[in-house]
């Protein structure tokens, strides 16, 4: 405990020091709430020559307030800098170069949204309102805008086309254009925006034209897909684009485009119930298979049974390779597929546009290939019979197409008939592939469940 005295003494000082701190807060006179408010310069030109194009505002708070800087010309016409902000105490300093709030003249006609615009060159009385609790205190000044350089960036041509696309790489509105038209140099930049505020940014398409320069741009988006992303989910999204030229005057333009059936198709070759990815065998050939783009000949049916043995295996020249697999659809997107559907067989010097099926872009094919074919992958055959498959009928083209959907699996077969006999390549492997036409093929699905395969000469050849 302490002394009585010396605790007689702590109490004394205690409450000489508040009544000090009182005395000191009743007696001092309150700052003002705003205090060295003013504009550095008298006249400014905004032109981006780098010559008095901007001047500095400066105050300060000696409490928190709302802030409000103006600038009102001859005719009472007011321009706002800021407009209602809240500030904290303290000494602020922003650089002004004469960009204000958006604004449009009379009967002028401006395509899209102007957020921020040079004021008029001419005379103004700047002022600098601070406001708390209904305690105002302002300040003001004269400035004049000279030399401005006020034509807006204006963006006279905004398209986007299709309106509605799907980035999933089956060939059918996988992307989309947009096209803006420059009409000054300016910052131009184009995105995307969901109803969260999430941004998906566009790059411009390399054509010759500078960025940002006066003239066409065009931006094309594939949703990210081709990089191996996936897309936004499906969805209406805002597309904006934005243009700021260097005194800081900015144009905005907006539409709207959908997203539907988006997504980064995986498939894939799998394993069969029997373990081996590819089921090859041999049969004897028919003339009733015989196919070509006149002539649909029958098909041949799914082979069943066990996988031959991971050895060679011979075969008479003249007979037909089968082969069988399962293909897995194992994304989140539809994959598409066309024919000719499996059981059909090739002739060996046969390819699928004999047949009059040609390459699609974006369809997915299963293909067999040998050491000896003469082109890469030949023969193909769609990834699932017909009526397994999802039809979908394109109004706009008049065209029917078939899909594989998200997590299903399908098995495919086919024969190419083995006539000719290279001996420096027999015995040859033979392996099938899953080809995504005009795109590529995935990985590890280039070279599937190899074998070697010997073709043995008949009396008749």
């Amino acid at each position: 405990m302490f002394p009585p005295k010396l605790l007689t003494v702590m109490v004394a000082l205690i409450s000489l020091i508040v009544v000090g701190v009182a005395g000191y807060l009743i007696l001092r006179p309150p700052l003002p709430l705003l205090d060295d408010a003013g504009f550095d310069h008298a006249q400014i030109s905004p032109n981006a020559d780098g010559v008095d194009d901007v001047t500095t505002i400066r105050y300060k708070l000696a409490r928190p307030a709302t802030i409000s800087i103006y600038l009102e010309n001859e005719d009472g016409q007011r321009y706002y800098f800021r407009e209602q902000e809240r500030r904290s105490s303290g000494e602020y300093a922003v650089l002004f170069s004469g960009i204000v709030g958006g604004y449009t003249l009379p009967d002028e006609e401006i395509a899209g949204r102007v957020e921020k615009r040079l004021i008029p060159a001419g005379r103004y009385t700047w002022t600098i309102e601070a406001a708390r609790d209904g305690e105002t205190a302002s300040t003001s000044g004269a400035l004049e805008i000279a030399n401005a350089d006020s034509a807006l960036p204006l963006i006279s041509a905004f398209e986007i086309h299709p309106p509605v696309f799907t980035p999933n790489q089956d060939g059918i509105d996988d992307r989309v254009s947009i096209n803006v038209y420059l009409e000054k140099a300016a910052n131009l930049s184009v995105y995307l925006e969901d109803a969260a505020g999430q941004r998906y940014y566009l790059d411009e398409r390399e054509e010759g034209r500078e960025p940002g320069e006066p003239g066409n741009h065009e931006y094309d988006y594939d949703g990210g897909v081709d990089q191996g992303m996936e897309p936004p989910l499906d969805g209406l999204y805002t597309v904006y684009a934005v243009a700021q030229d260097a005194e800081g005057q900015r144009i905005v333009r907006e539409g709207q485009l959908g997203i539907e059936d988006g997504g980064l198709p995986q498939v894939e070759i799998t394993v069969q119930t029997t373990g081996a990815l590819v089921f090859f065998d041999t049969q004897p050939y028919d003339e009733a298979y015989y196919t070509d783009r006149d002539a649909p000949g029958e098909r041949i049916p799914k082979p069943e049974g066990v996988a031959s043995e991971l050895t060679t295996f011979t075969m008479p020249v003249g007979d037909m390779l089968v082969f069988k697999l399962t293909v897995d659809n194992y994304g989140s997107t539809p994959i598409r597929t066309t024919g000719p559907f499996p059981g059909t067989v090739y002739q060996y010097d046969q390819v699928a546009s004999t047949l009059g099926a040609y390459e699609e872009s974006g369809a997915w094919r299963v293909g067999i290939n040998c050491d000896t074919s003469l082109s890469d992958f030949p023969w193909r055959w769609a990834i699932a019979p017909q009526d397994e498959l999802t039809e979908v009928y394109d109004e706009k083209n008049g065209e029917t197409y078939y899909y594989l959907q998200p997590g299903q699996r399908a098995e495919v077969w086919g024969a190419i008939r083995m006539t000719e006999l290279v001996r420096a390549r027999n015995p040859q492997a033979c392996w099938a592939g899953l080809i995504h036409e005009d795109v590529g093929i995935p990985a590890l699905q280039s070279r599937v469940g190899a074998r070697e395969v010997e073709l043995v000469p008949t009396d008749v050849d």
